[in-house]
């Protein structure tokens, strides 16, 4: 068959070339949506009004009370490539605004039929402009409030093919409602409205930011809440985590943003997984609101068409610093938190934007709260864990000395005084606001475990030579991480050096794992490194075997313990770290509260 002579080379019409671009950046109504969004928020807008209709397809309006567009300048807003925000490659690497292409409105009016009507706080009436689908109209005066009102119309109306690729009205609006909560987050200063097919459903009043993370994400968030604040160097990160023992699922609720921006980051989403990783039970996924500031220069927002991921200058010292951050905030003990603080979102946040706990119901005639008193007994051989490390402590309640008198003060107490032990298994208290319920073999457990890793981490991370050093090929990226990450890889105990032009060896292991398999641990710590520019799978081998050290030694099932023992425990369990959980993940101990036992009863009725 003969070949066909080649098409030759020509210009696209400017219609086309706008309808390729807007691929891009307009995929569907809710990316109209946030880059109007944008638009509104770099205005310096307090107030910004939304509405929608048919999921976006017919009605995208954004009304905002910012600086508004000067009557000139409204045909250019709308050309390509237009824009205030930036004006050479250095405004670019320092922008700090959300938008700074200047082809987001060119690309929706290349798909849908745009109108904008602006005023200047400063000019005497408004402007307007409309464009349809490549065909721009003339500026024409109108009436208007100073800001900027948006309207995007009959979207991919005259591209069916776009069209069909959609979603129902009803799932399309559901992403323009997630695009307005990600801007709300983000922007707690702002007020918000959105209103859907003429029915108002969101309605945000400016509030300080941990407030607006709860109006937002609701109050079933922020009750299992912790604040989070954290500076590390230029990096600023604050916002809120939720406890191990709100984990789900599904990954609902995991928001992060940069400079102000909703991120997808695969960086910052490992960071949080790993510092989750010693409390987090199964595959369930945890919650948290996290905003992260540092210097423009140290992030590339310029990375993709929308904006949604982001390159740090320093990967690694960014991962490792919200990983900590989340760590510290997730590991202080039960008695270095008080009571109220520990009892709904955030409490213990200085800014005191969340509301507090209700008080412990009282009835009239009860008197103060106090634990019951108890005589001291003398104790041998209670609860000595399995510790083959020389470093370990037993547990305190193996001391023959009596025990001082416990400190009556709840603040001081969390999880109160023992009362009995139920079936061998449970641990029954009473603190100031009911009961408390301890899984005994999973406190133990934590506490144990904790133990064993300060011991450990106190002798640092020893090597163990490997008698016969393995070698394995190697491919380039591999080669790679070990030149680029020597200081890190002696650090984790690992010796590994060039074995060839295509080949590693590996000559020591970090002695607690110097019987695993060197090859896959080896893979395995190097592709971390060269994806995160860090890695925690050391760490991980570590703590597993730690953590099964202390499931073998922690005290097990049906031993009967005496009330000195029991209180023994709980004050342990004061002051361990993440004592809530035990090694897997699952909650050592329960609150009963005074008012859930009236209803078991109705009192009160």
């Amino acid at each position: 068959m003969q070949q066909q002579p080649p098409a030759p080379i020509r210009a696209l019409p400017d219609t086309l070339i706008s309808q390729i671009a807007a691929g891009e950046v307009v995929e569907r109504p809710a990316s109209a949506l946030r880059e109007l969004l944008d638009n509104a928020l770099d205005s310096g807008a307090s107030r910004v009004t939304i509405h929608i209709e048919q999921g976006g397809l017919e009605l995208i309006r954004v009304e905002d009370d910012g600086s508004g567009i000067a009557a000139d300048e409204l045909a250019l807003a709308l050309a390509r490539h237009a824009t205030s925000k930036i004006a050479s490659l250095d405004d670019l690497e320092q922008a700090r605004s959300l938008g700074f292409r200047g082809e987001a409105l060119a690309s929706i009016a290349a798909v849908a039929e745009v109108e904008i009507v602006s005023r200047r706080s400063d000019a005497a009436a408004a402007a307007s402009i409309r464009a349809e689908v490549g065909r721009l109209d003339a500026v024409r005066p109108a009436a208007g409030a100073p800001g900027t009102t948006v309207d995007v119309r009959r979207m991919f109306h005259e591209i069916p093919a776009r069209r069909q690729f959609l979603k129902s009205a009803t799932t399309e609006a559901g992403w323009c409602v997630e695009m307005v909560r990600r801007a709300a987050l983000a922007h707690p200063r702002i007020a918000f409205q959105l209103w859907q097919d003429g029915r108002q459903v969101l309605q945000l009043a400016p509030a300080e930011p941990l407030r607006r993370i709860a109006d937002v994400l609701g109050r079933a968030f922020a009750a299992d809440a912790l604040a989070l604040r954290a500076e590390f160097g230029p990096l600023r990160v604050h916002g809120l985590v939720t406890r191990p023992s709100a984990a789900r699922a599904r990954a609902e609720h995991q928001w992060l943003f940069v400079n102000r921006r909703w991120v997808r980051d695969r960086v910052l989403a490992h960071a949080l997984r790993a510092a989750y990783a010693d409390v987090l039970h199964g595959a369930l996924q945890p919650q948290y609101a996290l905003l992260l500031e540092l210097p423009p220069e140290r992030v590339d927002v310029n990375v993709h068409p929308a904006k949604s991921e982001v390159r740090f200058r320093d990967a690694q010292a960014v991962h490792q610093a919200l990983r900590r951050a989340v760590q510290q905030t997730l590991a202080p003990a039960l008695g270095a938190r008080t009571p109220a603080a520990d009892s709904a979102a955030a409490q213990a946040d200085a800014d005191g934007v969340l509301p507090a706990p209700a008080a412990p119901r009282a009835s009239a005639p009860a008197a103060p709260w106090a634990p019951p008193r108890q005589g001291t007994l003398p104790l041998r051989s209670a609860l000595q864990p399995w510790a083959p490390l020389p470093a370990v402590a037993p547990l305190s309640t193996a001391e023959a000395a009596p025990r001082p008198q416990p400190d009556p003060d709840p603040a001081h107490q969390p999880l109160g005084e023992a009362l009995a032990q139920l079936h061998g298994i449970y641990i029954l208290a009473q603190n100031a606001h009911g009961l408390v319920v301890v899984d005994m073999h999973a406190a133990h457990e934590r506490i144990v475990y904790e133990r064993l890793k300060a011991a450990w981490d106190a002798r640092a991370l020893p090597s163990q030579p490997l008698l016969l050093p393995v070698s394995f090929a190697a491919s380039a990226a591999e080669l790679g991480a070990v030149d680029e990450h020597a200081d890190t890889l002696a650090c984790l105990g690992l010796d590994i050096a060039a074995g060839g032009p295509a080949s590693l060896v590996v000559r020591a292991l970090p002695s607690l794992l110097a019987r695993g398999d060197a090859v896959r641990l080896t893979r395995a710590v190097l592709a971390e490194l060269a994806a995160y520019g860090s890695s925690a799978r050391v760490e991980q081998g570590r703590n597993a075997l730690l953590a099964s050290m202390a499931c073998h030694g922690a005290v097990r099932a049906n031993r009967q313990l005496s009330l000195a023992e029991m209180n023994a425990l709980l004050r342990d369990m004061e002051a361990t770290e993440r004592s809530d959980q035990c090694n897997h993940g699952r909650p050592t101990w329960r609150q009963v509260g005074l008012n859930e036992l009236d209803a078991l009863f109705l009192r009160g009725r």
